[in-house]
């Protein structure tokens, strides 16, 4: 039993401190929202757009951490990362070069 509230208490802090810092990034950018996605064995990653069109994203160790994470911080979450959401992230000339770089191999 004890090391089932041991668990809990590790995931419980992880949480809190993502939630911290989804907090933190809609502090930056005037408001944020976000969407969680299953990337396999290693988790759950939170894709987070700014309302000034800023992103970011990080990885929690499960969906199920995630989702506590989103919700501490109170942002609102979508279900997939398409349309009207999509269509709010702003790149800039690094993100263009980068993804020109991938498609001629550098």
């Amino acid at each position: 039993m004890a090391d089932t509230q041991q668990v809990d208490a590790r995931a419980e802090r992880k949480a809190a401190r993502l939630a911290r810092e989804i907090s933190a990034f809609s502090k930056a950018h005037g408001g944020a929202e976000g969407q969680v996605a299953h990337i396999g064995e290693r988790g759950a990653r939170i894709v987070l757009v700014g309302e000034d069109g800023g992103w970011g994203d990080l990885v929690a160790p499960s969906t199920e951490i995630a989702q506590q994470a989103v919700e501490k911080a109170g942002i609102t979450v979508h279900e997939s990362f398409d349309g009207e959401f999509a269509a709010k992230v702003r790149t800039g000339p690094y993100e263009w070069k980068r993804m020109a770089g991938i498609q001629v191999g550098g």
